[in-house]
Protein backbone atom coordinates (compact mmCIF):
# COMPACT_ATOMS: atom_id res chain seq x y z
CA UNK A 1 0.00 0.00 0.00
CA UNK A 2 1.29 3.04 -1.14
CA UNK A 3 0.53 6.69 0.87
CA UNK A 4 0.80 10.16 -0.61
CA UNK A 5 3.56 12.67 -0.16
CA UNK A 6 2.93 16.53 -0.27
CA UNK A 7 5.88 18.64 -0.45
CA UNK A 8 4.92 22.50 0.87
CA UNK A 9 6.22 25.56 0.69
CA UNK A 10 5.75 27.53 3.63
CA UNK A 11 6.23 30.43 2.37
CA UNK A 12 8.98 32.90 4.07
CA UNK A 13 7.81 32.81 7.76
CA UNK A 14 4.93 34.54 8.87
CA UNK A 15 1.52 32.64 8.79
CA UNK A 16 -0.15 35.59 6.96
CA UNK A 17 2.56 34.13 3.90
CA UNK A 18 1.10 31.03 3.60
CA UNK A 19 -1.42 29.34 1.46
CA UNK A 20 -4.42 27.83 2.63
CA UNK A 21 -2.99 24.90 0.56
CA UNK A 22 -0.04 24.39 2.38
CA UNK A 23 -1.71 24.38 5.97
CA UNK A 24 -4.43 22.09 4.60
CA UNK A 25 -1.47 19.50 3.92
CA UNK A 26 0.58 19.99 7.10
CA UNK A 27 -2.88 19.34 8.84
CA UNK A 28 -3.86 16.62 7.20
CA UNK A 29 -0.28 14.66 7.26
CA UNK A 30 -0.06 11.82 9.46
CA UNK A 31 4.02 12.65 9.37
CA UNK A 32 5.69 15.78 8.88
CA UNK A 33 9.32 15.84 8.11
CA UNK A 34 11.25 19.19 7.63
CA UNK A 35 14.46 21.07 9.15
CA UNK A 36 14.17 22.15 12.41
CA UNK A 37 13.07 25.49 11.92
CA UNK A 38 10.56 25.01 9.21
CA UNK A 39 8.90 22.60 11.62
CA UNK A 40 8.80 25.39 14.39
CA UNK A 41 7.24 27.39 11.54
CA UNK A 42 4.57 25.48 11.33
CA UNK A 43 3.62 24.70 14.93
CA UNK A 44 0.84 26.35 15.08
CA UNK A 45 -0.50 23.67 12.59
CA UNK A 46 0.93 20.46 13.72
CA UNK A 47 -0.57 18.65 16.88
CA UNK A 48 0.09 15.13 19.28
CA UNK A 49 -1.75 12.81 16.64
CA UNK A 50 1.24 13.55 14.31
CA UNK A 51 4.65 11.92 13.98
CA UNK A 52 7.32 15.23 13.73
CA UNK A 53 10.90 14.38 12.09
CA UNK A 54 13.32 17.01 12.24
CA UNK A 55 16.33 17.34 10.82
CA UNK A 56 19.21 18.94 10.98
CA UNK A 57 20.98 21.57 8.10
CA UNK A 58 22.54 19.61 5.16
CA UNK A 59 20.59 16.56 5.50
CA UNK A 60 18.08 17.18 2.64
CA UNK A 61 18.98 14.26 1.06
CA UNK A 62 18.11 12.03 4.36
CA UNK A 63 15.15 14.01 4.78
CA UNK A 64 14.14 13.56 1.23
CA UNK A 65 14.78 9.84 1.39
CA UNK A 66 12.68 9.52 5.02
CA UNK A 67 10.05 11.11 3.40
CA UNK A 68 9.50 8.94 0.25
CA UNK A 69 10.44 5.84 2.58
CA UNK A 70 7.18 6.70 4.63
CA UNK A 71 4.63 7.52 1.80
CA UNK A 72 5.63 4.75 0.37
CA UNK A 73 4.56 2.64 3.10
CA UNK A 74 1.30 3.88 3.39
CA UNK A 75 1.87 7.47 5.39
CA UNK A 76 0.23 10.81 4.42
CA UNK A 77 3.73 12.94 4.14
CA UNK A 78 4.06 16.55 4.53
CA UNK A 79 7.50 17.40 3.40
CA UNK A 80 8.27 20.87 4.44
CA UNK A 81 10.59 23.76 3.45
CA UNK A 82 10.43 27.53 3.86
CA UNK A 83 9.61 29.85 0.69
CA UNK A 84 8.41 27.45 -2.13
CA UNK A 85 9.90 23.55 -2.05
CA UNK A 86 10.46 24.13 -6.00
CA UNK A 87 13.03 26.86 -5.84
CA UNK A 88 16.39 25.95 -4.13
CA UNK A 89 13.95 23.75 -2.03
CA UNK A 90 12.93 20.01 -1.12
CA UNK A 91 10.53 19.06 -4.38
CA UNK A 92 13.63 18.21 -6.64
CA UNK A 93 14.74 16.13 -4.14
CA UNK A 94 11.97 14.33 -3.46
CA UNK A 95 10.58 13.84 -7.18
CA UNK A 96 13.66 12.38 -7.54
CA UNK A 97 13.72 9.88 -5.13
CA UNK A 98 10.20 8.76 -5.83
CA UNK A 99 10.78 8.51 -9.63
CA UNK A 100 13.73 6.30 -8.82
CA UNK A 101 10.97 3.69 -7.34
CA UNK A 102 9.04 1.12 -9.26
CA UNK A 103 5.61 2.47 -10.11
CA UNK A 104 3.73 0.14 -7.90
CA UNK A 105 5.55 1.31 -4.73
CA UNK A 106 5.88 4.71 -5.96
CA UNK A 107 3.62 6.89 -3.67
CA UNK A 108 1.50 10.21 -5.35
CA UNK A 109 3.25 13.14 -5.03
CA UNK A 110 2.08 16.35 -5.15
CA UNK A 111 4.34 19.94 -4.74
CA UNK A 112 2.72 22.95 -3.22
CA UNK A 113 3.81 25.98 -3.84
CA UNK A 114 4.98 29.04 -1.37
CA UNK A 115 5.89 32.54 -1.28
CA UNK A 116 9.63 32.58 -2.54
CA UNK A 117 12.30 35.08 -1.36
CA UNK A 118 12.48 36.70 -4.26
CA UNK A 119 8.81 38.02 -4.39
CA UNK A 120 8.40 38.02 -0.43
CA UNK A 121 11.47 40.70 -0.84
CA UNK A 122 10.05 42.40 -3.86
CA UNK A 123 6.92 43.03 -2.46
CA UNK A 124 8.45 45.27 0.47
CA UNK A 125 11.10 47.09 -2.25
CA UNK A 126 7.99 48.25 -3.91
CA UNK A 127 7.89 46.39 -7.55
CA UNK A 128 11.52 45.66 -8.72
CA UNK A 129 10.98 42.12 -10.84
CA UNK A 130 7.69 43.91 -12.27
CA UNK A 131 9.71 42.64 -15.96
CA UNK A 132 11.94 39.95 -16.62
CA UNK A 133 13.98 39.19 -13.94
CA UNK A 134 16.92 36.06 -13.23
CA UNK A 135 17.30 34.00 -9.74
CA UNK A 136 20.80 33.09 -8.87
CA UNK A 137 22.26 31.39 -5.60
CA UNK A 138 25.52 32.27 -4.40
CA UNK A 139 25.89 28.89 -2.39
CA UNK A 140 29.09 26.69 -4.31
CA UNK A 141 27.55 23.56 -2.31
CA UNK A 142 25.59 22.15 -5.02
CA UNK A 143 27.49 24.09 -7.95
CA UNK A 144 30.96 25.40 -8.16
CA UNK A 145 32.25 28.62 -7.46
CA UNK A 146 33.38 28.67 -11.11
CA UNK A 147 30.12 27.72 -12.50
CA UNK A 148 28.23 30.17 -10.40
CA UNK A 149 30.38 33.17 -11.56
CA UNK A 150 29.87 32.21 -15.01
CA UNK A 151 26.38 32.58 -14.93
CA UNK A 152 26.53 35.97 -12.97
CA UNK A 153 28.15 36.91 -16.05
CA UNK A 154 26.17 35.84 -18.10
CA UNK A 155 22.93 37.85 -16.46
CA UNK A 156 24.65 40.11 -15.42
CA UNK A 157 25.39 41.48 -19.38
CA UNK A 158 21.44 40.69 -19.99
CA UNK A 159 20.47 44.11 -17.93
CA UNK A 160 17.53 41.01 -16.11
CA UNK A 161 16.74 42.21 -12.57
CA UNK A 162 18.20 40.05 -10.46
CA UNK A 163 17.30 38.19 -6.93
CA UNK A 164 20.47 36.87 -5.61
CA UNK A 165 19.71 33.91 -2.96
CA UNK A 166 22.37 32.66 -0.23
CA UNK A 167 24.26 35.77 -1.01
CA UNK A 168 26.65 35.30 1.80
CA UNK A 169 27.34 33.45 5.12
CA UNK A 170 30.31 32.95 7.86
CA UNK A 171 31.79 30.61 6.20
CA UNK A 172 31.48 32.35 2.13
CA UNK A 173 31.97 35.88 3.49
CA UNK A 174 33.81 37.24 0.20
CA UNK A 175 31.36 36.18 -2.43
CA UNK A 176 29.10 38.52 -2.80
CA UNK A 177 31.59 41.33 -3.04
CA UNK A 178 32.93 39.55 -5.63
CA UNK A 179 29.75 39.15 -7.15
CA UNK A 180 29.09 42.78 -6.89
CA UNK A 181 32.44 43.41 -8.62
CA UNK A 182 31.16 41.58 -11.44
CA UNK A 183 27.83 43.43 -12.25
CA UNK A 184 29.78 46.52 -11.70
CA UNK A 185 31.61 45.59 -14.66
CA UNK A 186 27.99 45.55 -17.01
CA UNK A 187 26.07 48.00 -14.88
CA UNK A 188 26.14 51.33 -13.20
CA UNK A 189 27.01 51.93 -10.08
CA UNK A 190 23.88 53.57 -9.53
CA UNK A 191 22.04 50.85 -10.61
CA UNK A 192 19.61 50.63 -7.44
CA UNK A 193 19.41 47.55 -5.14
CA UNK A 194 17.16 46.16 -2.53
CA UNK A 195 18.51 44.07 0.41
CA UNK A 196 15.64 42.68 2.46
CA UNK A 197 16.33 40.18 5.54
CA UNK A 198 14.55 38.16 7.75
CA UNK A 199 10.80 38.84 5.02
CA UNK A 200 7.66 38.46 7.07
CA UNK A 201 9.83 37.27 10.05
CA UNK A 202 10.06 38.96 13.29
CA UNK A 203 13.27 41.09 12.84
CA UNK A 204 12.57 41.98 9.01
CA UNK A 205 15.25 44.65 7.43
CA UNK A 206 14.66 46.38 4.44
CA UNK A 207 17.73 48.86 3.09
CA UNK A 208 17.95 50.59 -0.05
CA UNK A 209 21.27 50.98 -1.63
CA UNK A 210 22.81 51.08 -5.08
CA UNK A 211 25.45 48.99 -6.82
CA UNK A 212 28.31 50.76 -6.34
CA UNK A 213 27.74 51.58 -2.35
CA UNK A 214 26.43 47.97 -1.50
CA UNK A 215 28.35 47.05 1.75
CA UNK A 216 28.31 43.44 1.78
CA UNK A 217 28.79 43.02 5.58
CA UNK A 218 24.42 43.91 5.53
CA UNK A 219 23.83 40.77 4.26
CA UNK A 220 23.94 37.11 5.45
CA UNK A 221 22.60 34.08 4.96
CA UNK A 222 18.71 34.92 5.63
CA UNK A 223 18.55 38.17 3.35
CA UNK A 224 17.87 38.32 -0.50
CA UNK A 225 19.68 40.40 -2.49
CA UNK A 226 17.77 42.53 -5.37
CA UNK A 227 20.08 44.31 -8.11
CA UNK A 228 17.81 46.45 -10.62
CA UNK A 229 18.04 46.82 -14.31
CA UNK A 230 18.36 49.58 -16.41
CA UNK A 231 14.49 49.99 -16.22
CA UNK A 232 14.67 50.70 -12.42
CA UNK A 233 13.88 53.21 -10.37
CA UNK A 234 14.11 54.51 -6.97
CA UNK A 235 10.87 56.74 -5.83
CA UNK A 236 11.31 57.33 -2.14
CA UNK A 237 11.21 54.06 -0.51
CA UNK A 238 9.94 52.31 -3.57
CA UNK A 239 11.88 50.29 -6.42
CA UNK A 240 10.17 50.23 -9.36
CA UNK A 241 10.93 48.11 -12.47
CA UNK A 242 9.19 50.03 -15.61
CA UNK A 243 6.75 47.84 -17.71
CA UNK A 244 7.51 49.66 -20.58
CA UNK A 245 10.13 48.20 -23.27
CA UNK A 246 11.16 51.22 -24.09
CA UNK A 247 11.89 52.63 -20.46
CA UNK A 248 15.02 50.21 -20.54
CA UNK A 249 16.62 52.33 -23.62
Amino acid sequence: MTGSLDVVGLGPGAPAHRTRAAEDAVRAAEVVIGYRSYLEQCADLTGAHQVLVPGGMGAEQERADDAVHAASCGSRVALVSSGDAGVYGMASLALSVAAALPPDQRPAVHVVPGVTAATAGAALLGAPLARDFACLTLSDLLAPWDAVEARLRALAATDLALALYNPRSSGRPWQLGRAREILCEHRSGDTPVGLVADAGRDGERVTLSTLGSLDPSMVDMRSVVIVGSAATARFGDWLVTARAAEAAS
